[in-house]
């Protein structure tokens, strides 16, 4: 897995607006050469909030991602949850579950 990649796509997406312009316009062209996993990547391109939450992301880079997503904050929130259910732990990161769900 490649935590620091897929933070720093977000970290860039969070501040640049020409970057934000071409990623609602070819998220995939935004991806391209990047060091991500497949799963990253489909997480990436689907706006997979719990996922991404579940790989490690830094919640306050995945909070700015989620808000130029349109998601909500009782969404994102409920979406981290989902996210556990369905992947299991957090993997990586500071977020990374030591105990069981």
């Amino acid at each position: 897995m490649s935590l620091y990649a897929v933070q720093k796509v977000l970290y860039e997406l969070n501040r640049d607006p020409q970057l934000q312009a071409r990623y609602r316009e070819d998220p995939a062209s935004v991806l391209t050469g990047r060091d991500l996993t497949s799963e990253e990547r489909g997480a990436l391109l689907g706006q997979d909030i719990g996922l991404l939450y579940v790989l490690g992301v830094n919640g306050q880079i995945l909070m700015h991602y989620a808000a130029f997503c349109g998601v909500e904050w009782n969404d994102y929130l409920e979406a981290m949850r989902n996210g556990v259910r369905e992947h299991g732990p957090v993997r990586d990161g500071i977020y990374a579950m030591t105990t069981e769900v």
